[in-house]
């Protein structure tokens, strides 16, 4: 039984004032209690921002070389650990171990420690413009929010740019992933990080994230999660003016061109949603395919899912885990349903649990087909193993059906040719595009357009959201005359 009951504050272990707040954390793939973790008070939110506060002159007057050292350091010591990390992750959220913990999402974490270090070796943190110097600064005091799906990429990907540019943070991770956290605070006290630099609590979103909202010591909050989380966290800074970062969901389209090789492709896009069992918010979700290929690509789908397997995720066979929750859980049978009731055709899986799967938050691979742009499941982030097919006439139909969306973050185009895949691609309002099997980068801006957020992630982009730009007038002396 793992223990989450202490919170990092000041460079210490804490423990929480209110011993009657905890939170049991449940293993996915068996439905048993694995662990607890402590639920942060008002209080403890505060004294958490209060060391953050507290410990922001001395950080940010830090040479950069000295940050720099310090990402060193956690980048070593995490690629010690990261076999550590990748079981706390398979335990907390159901990642399966050998095909995606330990090869994706740990060292997930790990990439974006080292790059966001050679990227800010580099970076222009002064630039002459004329006889003025802009300055890049740190923002200041941040607050961390941080979902479960992918727990230690998205707090890597905030906390490393925060560490180089020279801020101090309050990080509360989800507590339905709290022990991949809690290692990663291990990791950074190790390191050396000075006290009060880094603060870590747990606790209940919609109660302690108002708090590092709206809390006038607090710069800037970034927040990855659902949009209506988004929509309530700018709520909340917005009295304070803050700088707000927001990387929300997603219902990304995957279209397949004309002339793509339509077995790679599919076999690409039905692995590539299902992975991390459908649970990423770039997802390529809705799958849009010309109307003469429909019944060739429906056999593919169903081909592919066929060849899933589907169980213990710290089986090496096993490619696709449980739902990482109940509440997801409940969620996604629900939209299952909702596809069946409003009419779209059931191509494989369905509602309910894999055969032979009597216990987990297990869900069939399930591919829908002969989808419209009104029905839910084409809208509606489902964030689950669900795969919907729309037909195309053409690709001016295939692109405007990708625009109609709510979202923008990402989109996937495949085709025999280039030039038609990057026109496709230029067409497309996402923050995103992968073209013809392109995987992530992570040097490149992470983010999305429209309610799929504000901002960007991963990279100098990330780094860039840490800092705020100063125009100092005069700094250089104009040039002689004559």
């Amino acid at each position: 039984m793992r223990q989450c009951l202490e919170f990092y504050v000041g460079g210490k272990w804490v423990a929480t004032g209110a011993a009657d707040r905890r939170f049991e954390v449940v293993n996915p793939a068996t439905e048993a209690v694995s662990g607890v973790v402590a639920l942060a008070t008002p209080a403890d939110a505060e004294r958490a921002i209060a060391a953050a506060g507290r410990a922001f002159a001395g950080y940010a007057a830090l040479p950069l070389s000295a940050r720099l050292d310090l990402l060193a350091a956690i980048a070593a010591i995490y690629e010690r650990r990261l076999d550590e990390i990748a079981d706390a992750i398979t335990e907390e959220m159901g990642a399966p171990l050998e095909r995606l913990a330990k090869p994706a999402q740990a060292r997930a974490g790990l990439a974006h420690f080292q790059i966001t270090a050679k990227l800010a070796r580099d970076y222009p943190f002064e630039q002459p413009l004329g006889t003025t110097r802009l300055l890049k600064e740190p923002v200041g005091v941040c607050a961390l929010i941080t979902p479960w799906n992918w727990p230690m990429n998205q707090i890597a990907c905030k906390v490393a740019p925060a560490l180089a540019a020279g801020c101090t943070m309050v990080l509360k991770p989800s507590e339905f992933a709290p022990y991949s956290a809690r290692i990663l605070a291990e990791i950074i006290h190790e390191a050396g990080v000075p006290a009060g630099v880094f603060n870590m609590i747990f606790g209940d979103g919609p109660e302690i994230g108002p708090i590092l909202a709206s809390h006038p010591l607090v710069d800037m909050v970034s927040l990855t999660g659902s949009t209506q989380a988004g929509v309530a966290v700018s709520r909340e800074a917005a009295p304070t003016v803050k700088k707000v970062s927001l990387e929300l969901g997603g219902k990304s389209a995957n279209i397949l061109c004309p002339g793509a090789d339509f077995k790679r492709a599919v076999g690409q896009a039905v692995k590539g949603l299902m992975a991390n069992s459908g649970q990423s918010c770039n997802a390529p979700s809705r799958l849009l395919v010309p109307r003469d290929r429909l019944d060739e690509v429906e056999a593919l789908a169903a081909e592919v899912c066929a060849g899933l397997v589907v169980g213990d995720p710290r089986d090496a066979a096993t490619s696709v885990g449980p739902l990482a929750n109940h509440r997801q859980f409940d969620k996604v049978q629900r939209l299952i349903q909702t596809g069946i009731d409003e009419g779209a055709r059931l191509v494989c899986g369905g509602p309910g649990r894999p055969e032979g799967l009597a216990r987990g938050y297990y869900c069939q691979p399930t591919v829908f087909s002969r989808a419209d742009d009104a029905m839910t499941i084409v809208r509606e982030e489902i964030f689950g193993p669900v795969l919907v097919i729309r037909p195309y006439a053409d690709l001016d139909e295939a692109v405007a059906s990708a625009n109609d969306c709510e979202y923008g973050l990402s989109g996937y185009v495949t085709s025999d040719s280039l030039d038609e895949a990057r026109a496709v691609a230029r067409r497309l309002r996402t923050g995103m595009v992968h073209l013809n099997g392109a995987g992530p980068d992570f040097k490149a801006p992470f983010g999305g357009y429209k309610k799929s957020g504000i901002g960007r992630e991963w990279g100098a982009a990330g780094l860039e959201e840490f800092l705020e730009t100063k125009a100092v007038m005069g700094f250089e002396p104009p040039p002689p005359k004559g």
